[in-house]
C-alpha cells in the first residue's frame, strides 16, 4: 500500500462504515409499517406515500447536486450527512412518541430528514471512493455497495430480534438505537482527510458533447439496472406470500433475506476477484431477464421461488457496475456526473415497484386474468402477480440491447479519439 493510500485508509473506512450505517434508512421503515397501522392507525396509502417521499426527495437532492454542485462546500456537506440520518430517525422515534395523534406528521418530517442523507449518502460517497488514490478503484466501489447489501440483512437481524423480545411497542427504542450508528460515521469523517473531488466539466465543446452521450447511455443502464433490481426487492416478500402461497415468515427469511445476502455475496466477490466489467453487465442482465421469464412461467412452485432469489444474484453488480463503466469510460467525470447517475438509479427504483403494483392490481381485477385463471388453476391476483413478473422482465431486456449499443460506441469512440 502506498503512503497516499496510507493516509487516506481512515477516509475509505469511513465511507464503507457510513454506507453500512445508512441501511436503516432504507430498510427499517418497511418493518414498521404493520406496527405504525396497528398503534396509530395510520391507512397502508398514507404509508406507502412515505415510501415514495424517501425516493423522491433522493431524486430530488440527486437533481441538486447535478445542476449546482459548484455551489456546495463539499467537504461540510459530507461531514454532516451522517448526522442528518441520526437526526431523520430520532425524529421519526421522538415525534410519534411524544405526540401520537401527530404520529404522522412525525413519520414523515423524519423520512425527509433522512432520505435527504441518503440521497446526499449516494450522491457524494461514491466520487468519494473514487478520488481516493487506490491499486483496484473499481473494487472499491463494488465493496462500497456490497456493504448496503449487509446492512440491509444486519437491520432485518436486529429488528426482528429487537421486536420479538421487546415487542413491537416498543419500536421506538430500536430506532433511537439505530440512529447511534451514524453518529460512529460523523466522527469518523470529522478525523479523517477528505481529498479534493472534480466538479468541473470539459469545455471543449465537441468532447463536451461525447461526453454527455455518454454519460447519458450510463444513466439509462443504471436506470434499468435500478428498476430490474428494486422491482424484485419490493415485490419478492408479495409475490412469494400471494402468488406462490409460501408464509410470511419463510418468505421473508428465505425470500428477502436470501435476496440481500447474493446481492452482498456478489458485491463483495467482484471487489476481490472482479474484471471485465461490461461483461458482468450484460450476463447480468441476460441473467435477470431469464429469472424474471421463470418466476412469471413457471407454475412450479420451487422454480418461481429459485428465480425470485437469484435475480438478487443477477442484479447485484448492476447498480455499482455501472458506476464503474462510467468511471472507465468517461474520465474525470466529476460530482455532477455522479448525482445524475444517483438520479437515475433512483428513478428506476421508484418507477419499477410502482409500475408492478398498478399493473398487477389492473391485471387482477380483469375479467380475462379470472378466466386464464380458471383455465390453468391459479386465482385472478396470482396471474396479475405473474404478469407484473412478466413486465419487470422488459427493464433487463431492454438493459441487454442499452449495453449491446453502449460497448460498440465507447469501443468506436475509443478508436476516434
Amino acid at each position: 500500500m502506498s503512503a497516499a493510500e496510507t493516509n487516506y485508509s481512515k477516509t475509505k473506512l469511513s465511507c464503507f462504515y457510513s454506507y453500512l450505517s445508512m441501511a436503516s434508512a432504507f430498510s427499517l421503515p418497511p418493518i414498521l409499517f404493520v406496527t405504525f397501522r396497528e398503534m396509530y392507525g395510520i391507512s397502508y396509502t398514507l404509508l406507502g406515500t412515505l415510501v415514495l417521499v424517501n425516493f423522491c426527495t433522493q431524486l430530488c437532492i440527486d437533481l441538486i447536486f447535478s445542476f449546482f454542485t459548484k455551489y456546495f462546500n463539499i467537504h461540510k456537506t459530507v461531514r454532516m450527512m451522517p448526522l442528518l440520518t441520526s437526526l431523520g430517525l430520532l425524529i421519526y422515534a421522538i415525534i410519534p412518541t411524544l405526540f401520537p395523534q401527530y404520529a404522522y406528521f412525525g413519520l414523515l418530517i423524519g423520512t425527509v430528514t433522512f432520505s435527504v442523507a441518503a440521497g446526499l449518502c449516494e450522491v457524494l460517497l461514491s466520487p468519494l471512493i473514487a478520488a481516493l488514490p487506490s491499486e483496484n478503484p473499481e473494487k472499491d466501489m463494488s465493496m462500497l455497495h456490497s456493504l448496503y447489501a449487509w446492512g440491509v440483512l444486519s437491520v432485518v437481524v436486529i429488528s426482528t430480534i429487537f421486536l420479538n423480545l421487546f415487542g413491537r411497542e416498543n419500536w421506538m427504542y430500536l430506532t433511537v438505537f439505530l440512529a447511534l450508528f451514524p453518529l460512529v460515521a460523523s466522527y469518523l469523517f470529522a478525523t479523517s482527510p477528505i481529498p479534493e473531488m472534480n466538479i468541473s466539466q470539459s469545455s471543449n465543446s465537441e468532447g463536451m458533447k461525447k461526453r454527455n452521450f455518454g454519460l447519458a447511455l450510463c444513466v439509462g443502464c443504471i436506470f434499468l439496472g435500478s428498476a430490474a433490481e428494486n422491482a424484485m426487492s419490493n415485490w419478492i416478500s408479495g409475490y412469494m406470500e400471494n402468488a406462490l402461497h409460501i408464509s410470511k415468515t419463510l418468505g421473508d427469511i428465505f425470500g428477502m433475506a436470501l435476496f440481500a445476502v447474493l446481492l452482498g455475496v456478489v458485491r463483495t466477490w467482484y471487489a476481490k476477484y472482479g474484471r471485465n466489467i461490461s461483461k458482468v453487465l450484460l450476463l447480468s442482465m441476460i441473467g435477470a431477464t431469464a429469472c424474471y421469464l421463470v418466476a412469471g412461467l413457471s407454475q412450479s412452485v420451487i422454480f418461481s421461488f429459485l428465480a425470485c432469489v437469484l435475480t438478487g444474484c443477477c442484479t447485484s453488480m448492476l447498480w455499482p457496475g455501472t458506476l464503474i463503466l462510467m468511471e472507465e469510460k468517461i474520465p474525470n467525470p466529476g460530482v455532477a456526473a455522479y448525482a445524475l447517475m444517483a438520479a437515475g438509479g433512483d428513478f428506476g427504483a421508484s418507477v419499477a415497484p410502482q409500475l408492478l403494483g398498478v399493473i398487477v392490481d389492473q391485471v387482477s381485477a380483469s375479467h380475462w386474468a379470472k378466466q386464464l385463471g380458471a383455465a390453468v388453476s391459479l386465482s385472478a391476483e396470482q396471474i396479475g402477480m405473474k404478469v407484473g413478473m412478466l413486465t419487470a422482465s422488459l427493464f433487463p431486456l431492454l438493459g441487454i440491447f442499452l449495453l449491446i449499443f453502449i460497448r460498440k460506441y465507447f469501443t468506436k469512440a475509443n478508436r476516434h479519439s
